[in-house]
Order: structure tokens, then sequence, then C-alpha cells
């Protein structure tokens, strides 16, 4: 007996001679056969068990090997199925490779040539196997490195949002009553994006680099940045650097976030009438996150102490805004994200309260 890595095998032939001399030659060879006296029995044991190559001759009377071919290609696109054919049938053999057939054999066989058919079959059907197999664990390997990768990306992210949370609270600590501010401006700015129908990247962008708005002011003075009485001209121009002191902080950043963070720092207290500084940027000069961050920034100062104002409530603040009261006027404001905040106000009301705890 030659050896062989075996493999099962379907016999079909309605001729019992041949039907028992292929089976007998296979099954020599060390592959396991089932023979089926016609095609219809063939494809209900298809149906309940693997294989890994079927065998069958074309001409049969109840279901010949064309229809065979069919049944088997509609339950199964892999298994290979090789043809047992007369020198007459070769065209429609032919046919039937077209249709999905793997080989034929010409009647009548010589025994090695219709052992090494078989053997490159069963060959072929277990390496599509492996590569399937192969392909599913690749696949899941994947996934679980995705999952792996994109929790490990979260949590940098998180990450990186509390330093520059923690960071941006030691240089608002220094003229604020509560590091609370910066956490506010960004749930506002966020809002407020989410309502101008922004993209994701956007929104998680200014929810985090608004808070960097005013990280200049670490490089402004203590004698100015806490005096507690007016300022004067000189010391208002002082304080009116932090804008760019703050993009210098944070421009040059490959990241995205710092990317938003360092305009958000240069244009937050720039005004859509180009009255504001440090380059009196008019209507859409100034980019869109910085406009945003220019109203929410001013939201939350009315409604707080300031050396200039007591704390103002809710519907004062958004009057002051929609209204104006002389030192703050609604043409400072793109009439976009002002008429969004209108729209939105009670959320910033909530925000508010919520903070006090």
């Amino acid at each position: 007996m030659k050896d062989s890595s075996g493999g099962k095998i379907f016999v079909v032939d309605d001729d019992r001679f041949v039907l028992e001399s292929v089976t007998a030659l296979l099954t020599e060879f060390g592959f396991f056969v089932r023979s089926f006296s016609n095609g219809q029995e063939a494809v209900r044991q298809f149906v309940l068990e693997p294989v890994d190559l079927v065998l069958t001759d074309i001409n049969m009377p109840i279901m010949d090997g064309l229809e065979l071919l069919e049944k088997i290609r509609f339950l199964d696109k892999e298994t290979p199925v090789v043809l047992m054919t007369a020198y007459a049938d070769l065209d429609v053999a032919v046919k039937a490779i077209q249709k999905g057939a793997f080989d034929f054999i010409i009647k009548p066989y010589r025994p090695p040539a219709l052992v090494h058919t078989v053997e490159k079959g069963v060959n072929f059907k277990r390496l599509t196997q492996i590569e399937k197999n192969y392909k599913t664990e690749l696949e899941h390997t994947v996934e679980v490195r995705t999952a792996e990768l994109n929790a490990a990306l979260g949590e940098i992210t998180l990450m990186s949002r509390e330093i520059i949370e923690r960071l941006t609270a030691a240089a608002e600590l220094r003229d604020e009553d509560t590091g609370l501010h910066i956490s506010r401006v960004g749930m506002y700015a966020r809002r407020l994006a989410i309502h101008l129908n922004m993209d994701d990247s956007f929104v998680s962008n200014i929810s985090v680099a608004s808070a960097m708005h005013d990280v200049g002011k670490i490089g402004i003075p203590d004698s100015i940045l806490l005096k507690p009485g007016p300022l004067t001209a000189e010391e208002f121009a002082i304080i009116k650097q932090h804008t760019t002191i703050g993009e210098r902080i944070l421009k040059g950043s490959p990241h995205s976030m710092l990317k938003m963070g360092a305009v958000i720092a240069a244009t937050h207290h720039e005004r859509w009438d180009g009255s504001g500084y440090p380059d009196g940027l008019k209507r859409e000069e100034s980019a869109l996150e910085g406009r945003i961050v220019m109203l929410v920034d001013q939201y939350d100062a009315l409604r707080n102490n300031r050396v200039y104002k007591p704390a103002y409530d809710h519907a004062k603040a958004c009057d002051i805004l929609l209204n104006g009261d002389g030192r703050t006027l609604p043409q400072h404001f793109d009439p976009k994200v002002l008429k969004a905040f209108e729209e939105i106000q009670d959320d910033f009301a909530g925000i508010f309260e919520k903070s006090q705890g």
C-alpha cells in the first residue's frame, strides 16, 4: 500500500464494477471511501457529513454528474468534485470544469492517474481549509488587537485630557475663584459644537482644547493678574498678551487637539465686528472654534464675580449676550453661534448649576 495522507472521499457511479474497483483502489491508498450508486444518495449524505472530495461519473440515470455538481456547489463552494467521463463526454467534462468541477478522469482510467488526481483534490481542500482557518484566526487577532489598541488609545486620550486640564487649571486658578470655570467652558463649547452640527473630531477636540484658552495667563505677572482694582491701560495691554503667549505655548504640535488649542488661545478675544484683540480680526477671519469659545467664556464670566461686576443669574447673562449692556454687544459674536446659544441657552444654565454641586 502506498503511504497517503488519506481523506474522506465520496465515490458515485451507477456501474457496480467501477464503483467497487475505484473504492477498493482508493481504500488501498489510505483514503476513507463511501460509495453511492446514484447522486441523490450522495447529496443526502453530503448534507450530513463533511467530505474532502467527491468523485462521480457523468452519465447516471437518476441524477447525472453535472446535476450532482450543481447540487454540491449550491451547498458548498469549496469541496472538490472530480468527474469520471468517457472520451465521448470530454466536451461535457470541460464545460463542467467551467461550472466549478475540480478536474476530470478519462475512462478507462489509469489507477496512478486517478490516485494522483484524488490526492491533488484532497490537498487542495485541506489547503483551502487551512487558508480559511488562517483568515478567521487573523480576523480574530486583528479584532482583539484593535480592541486592545483602542482601549490603550482611550486611556492615553483620557490621561492626556486630564494632564491638559490640570496644567490649565494651574494657570486658571491664579485669577479664578474656582477651577470649575475651565471644565464648564469645555462643556459649553462641546454643547454648542454639537448644536452647530460639527463633526465628531471637532466636538471631541474643542471639548478639551477650549480649556486651554487662558493658558497664556501663566506668563502674566501676579501683580497685574491678581490686582483687586481696575487695570490701567498699560496693565490691560499686558493682560492682552496672554492670547499670544498661549498661542506660542501650544503651537507647533502635530496633535490636532493642541493645534486647535493654539488657535483658541490666540483668537478667543477676537470679535465678529473686529473690535477684539490681539489682531482685530473680523467675521470669519477668526476660526470658528475661537468664536465659539469667545461666547462661552463670556457667558461663564457673566455668571461669576469679577472685579468690575457681581455674579449674574442665567437670565441676566443671556440678556446681556443677546441684547447687550453697553460693555458687551450682540455684534461682538458670530450671529450663527449666538443664535445657536439662544436655542440651547437652558442647557448652559443646567451645566452651570450642575457644576455648583
